[in-house]
């Protein structure tokens, strides 16, 4: 399932959109594999390995949240130099940035999604869950 927008300087790019089944550990790795193939297409290839890391970070939370409706992954370019990576789920349990310290065994992956965006994600609550969004740049020329 594919839909079209237009880039601000009016080039149709067409967005990437997965349902996956929630919560199973081959996820993250669909995820992924919807990813790579969309930046490359886009001629992205230095924002493949970012990209990766934030939808797996962004579907493992989705997979935590313990909900058991569907999972979808949604990648759109936004504009020329941002794509936008997006995770929604049946949860509305909001994820939440915490400084997790040096003996934890998780709690920083929002942290490296904070880190890899500059700060450009944030969490959006729908009326049967919520969707999580991280808007990667480009560096500029």
């Amino acid at each position: 399932m594919t839909t079209t927008v237009e880039t601000p300087t009016r080039t149709p790019v067409a967005d990437a959109v997965k349902v996956l089944p929630p919560y199973e550990p081959q996820s993250a790795a669909a995820a992924r594999r919807l990813l790579r193939p969309t930046l490359r297409g886009w001629e992205l290839e230095g924002l493949v390995e970012a990209g990766e890391l934030i939808v797996s970070e962004l579907a493992g939370n989705a997979a935590k949240t313990g909900c058991r409706r569907r999972m979808t992954v949604t990648v759109e370019r936004v504009t020329d130099r941002c794509v936008r990576i997006s995770i929604r789920d049946g949860s509305r349990t909001l994820p939440c940035l915490i400084e997790a310290g040096l003996a934890a065994e998780s709690g920083r992956g929002l942290a490296l999604v904070h880190h890899l965006t500059g700060g450009h994600w944030g969490a959006t609550l729908e009326t049967f869950g919520k969707t999580v969004h991280a808007d990667l740049r480009t560096r500029p020329t």
